[in-house]
């Protein structure tokens, strides 16, 4: 067959799975690799050890698949509605993880179905798909296939699509058509992602702290958050969007239709008393298959008893006193944290109780500082 009408089927395909962004780049060593260098050495990836260990698999693609020529770059719509105000007990999510699944799932899938195609259309194929788990500078590839720009925020933006997409990519060792790369950056003057964002993430425009990122603090990091950046987390317990909301060019785009992304009511937002009444087991049962998971039990309770403490709530005191007594030392600092917020004599009671049995270390102090002692 030949490889303009190859491409074709192959992009007519993706459109038929429901992929509705594509592209085809060629499988170039990037040159992206020292921005990544120096954002490593800067410490702005915090404790995701993962990228630096996998640093010299990013610079070419051909660690993913021996002999690949051609990546078909592809995007996911996940944007439906608009977020549900949330009152001052609940929590928000992000928008990728409102749905009944987690999109690595769906994705996943819909790559192998693609994968599939091509190889039957060209049986001596071979094929690798890749979900955001594998070392690919996904966005300078994505812009490579013409699919859009990187943004002042570092998202992947598309003039017709914004950013509420997931990027994938299916790697082949096939030459395909390759389309023209996107080279200009329609973000001109804007700085409004950079303005909005609560914790200060961008230290420069095109640049991200991924340490002071609510996404990262929500989901990457296993530990305590800083006490500076607590308060700037307001009521995100999963992920965050502020960046893109305000970006012009998410208005009026269009939404996805595909069932597994709409929002589940219990989704959006959260609702944040009852987590401190689960146990591991219930945990799993609950968020087993979907984004939320990757926090694990103790992250998602220590996001929830920050954002209950940004509430100011007192029908929020008894949750948090819940969690002044989880078996997590994470969870139970927090909670002494967010106690403090209220400033009152049952919150200053609850704090001192759990002193006198408390015997993490950590969570002392952070139960001593809450009491003003520390």
């Amino acid at each position: 067959m030949e490889r303009q009408e190859l491409t074709l089927q192959i992009k007519q395909q993706a459109q038929e799975l429901g992929f509705e962004l594509c592209g085809v780049c060629p499988a170039v060593k990037p040159t992206g690799m020292t921005r990544l260098e120096e954002w490593l050495a800067a410490g702005y990836a915090g404790e995701m050890h993962y990228i630096a260990n996998r640093h010299e698999a990013y610079r070419d693609p051909a660690h993913l698949l021996t002999g690949v020529r051609s990546i078909v770059m592809l995007g996911t719509l996940y944007g439906t509605s608009p977020p549900r105000v949330a009152d001052s007990t609940e929590g928000r999510v992000a928008r990728y993880a409102w749905g009944e699944i987690d999109y690595h799932d769906l994705v996943r899938d819909r790559l192998h179905a693609l994968a599939d195609t091509l190889r039957e259309l060209e049986p001596t194929a071979n094929t690798r798909g890749v979900v955001d788990t594998a070392p690919l500078l996904e966005r300078e590839f994505a812009q490579l296939a013409g699919l859009g720009w990187v943004g002042k925020n570092t998202l992947l933006l598309s003039k017709d699509k914004g950013s509420y997409f997931f990027l994938a990519a299916l790697l082949t060792d096939v030459e395909l058509d390759f389309d023209a790369p996107h080279v200009a950056d329609h973000c001109g003057t804007c700085t409004a992602c950079l303005d909005a964002c609560p914790t200060g993430a961008f230290p420069q425009a095109y640049v991200l702290d991924a340490t002071r990122c609510i996404s990262y603090l929500t989901i990457e990091l296993h530990d305590a958050v800083p006490r500076e950046l607590r308060s700037g987390m307001g009521n995100w317990v999963f992920g965050c969007d502020v960046c893109q909301e305000v970006c012009p060019w998410n208005r009026g785009t269009p939404v996805s239709d595909e069932p597994a992304f709409q929002p589940l009511p219990e989704m959006n937002p959260l609702e944040l008393g009852s987590l401190f009444d689960m146990d591991e087991a219930e945990f799993r049962h609950r968020f087993r298959a979907t984004p939320l998971w990757r926090a694990h039990r103790r992250g998602l309770l220590r996001s929830a008893a920050i954002a209950l403490g940004n509430s100011r709530d007192p029908a929020a005191i008894e949750a948090l006193a819940k969690g002044l007594r989880d078996v997590e030392p994470v969870v139970r600092g927090a909670a002494a944290w967010a106690l403090s917020q209220f400033d009152t004599e049952i919150t200053a009671s609850h704090l001192r109780q759990r002193l006198v049995c408390e015997t993490e270390e950590s969570v002392r102090c952070e139960i001593q500082a809450a009491l003003g002692n520390g």
